[in-house]
């Protein structure tokens, strides 16, 4: 069923200047996973998120390399296999989550669907599936797994849902004012939104600075805190309900960060480092990654 949308006036007096304007230099980063080039980051201090400057013209040629392992199925190296074993891992945890929600018609939107194993898994388990993924590469993997996904968010016309989805999307957003507005369209009233996203408030994003993984720019171009999500959200009137861990997380970006940092891998080191960062995100709650659960009113 297609519900009126609500009205919010108040988001339209956010623009876009309002993500670059008083900007502040936080660091210096590389990009390196694909050109090596380097952008600064920058602090917004109003909203108390960080903005990557500047955007590249052509965003698409970033994310062509083989390392960035989110859009392929490989599982050629060490690496490669243990990350499957924990995304099968948490694709059971993100299953039970959204099964704990009482909706109407189990119905879901999966924005960032990367190969479909997340869809698969809750077509598997009675959900009404939407996906959205920009990359052909891995619109071709999740269709041999018959997972059909859009290309974009604009393609998906006059029907809403129960429940969306961005595991570790927004960050990419370019757009993210215009998007925000997007989400709230297609969210049922009293629907549930989940974002996933790095948090640069985590230990380990800290500790390695200028080298922290999650930092991936020019790719991630902006970087949150748990305040900058809780704002931008309630200007079109969906709220935080609840923020949860990804206790994994610290550990595969800090197996990353130790090597652009030190130029070889470290296992023992960046697990220790991981341990560290959620040990003491125990007490302050900012794990390396957050997953949001938000309500539409």
């Amino acid at each position: 069923m297609f519900h009126k949308e609500h009205s919010t006036p108040i988001f339209n007096l956010i623009t876009k200047k309002e993500f670059y304007k008083n900007l502040t230099p936080y660091l210096n980063c590389i990009d390196y996973t694909v050109s090596k080039e380097s952008y600064e980051v920058m602090k917004n201090n109003s909203f108390d998120m960080l903005v990557t400057s500047p955007v590249p013209d052509n965003l698409n040629k970033y994310y062509l390399s083989e390392n960035y392992i989110s859009h392929t199925d490989s599982k050629n190296s060490l690496f490669d296999k243990v990350y499957h074993l924990v995304k099968n891992y948490t694709l059971k945890k993100k299953l039970k989550l959204i099964d704990s929600f009482k909706t109407e018609e189990k119905s879901i939107l999966d924005i960032g669907a990367g190969t479909g194993d997340f869809l698969k898994v809750c077509k598997n388990n009675g959900w009404k599936i939407t996906g959205v993924e920009p990359s052909e590469k891995a619109r071709e993997f999740s269709k041999s797994k018959n997972i059909i996904l859009q290309e974009d968010i604009s393609e998906i016309k006059n029907t809403q849902f129960d429940v969306i989805t961005l595991w570790h999307v927004l960050e990419h957003i370019p757009n993210l004012i215009e998007y925000v507005q997007q989400l709230k369209k297609l969210l049922k009233p009293n629907g549930v939104l989940i974002v996933a996203v790095p948090n640069y408030k985590s230990y380990d994003a800290n500790y390695y600075k200028e080298y922290w993984a999650a930092f991936d720019v020019p790719r991630h171009l902006w970087h949150f805190s748990q305040t900058s999500i809780s704002k931008i959200f309630s200007l079109v009137e969906i709220n935080v309900e609840k923020v949860l861990p990804m206790k994994f997380d610290s550990y595969y970006v800090s197996l990353l960060s130790e090597k652009y940092k030190t130029k070889k891998s470290q296992p023992i080191k960046a697990f220790l480092t991981g341990l560290k960062s959620n040990m003491k995100a125990k007490r302050t709650g900012e794990y390396s990654s957050l997953i949001y659960v938000l309500k539409n009113r």
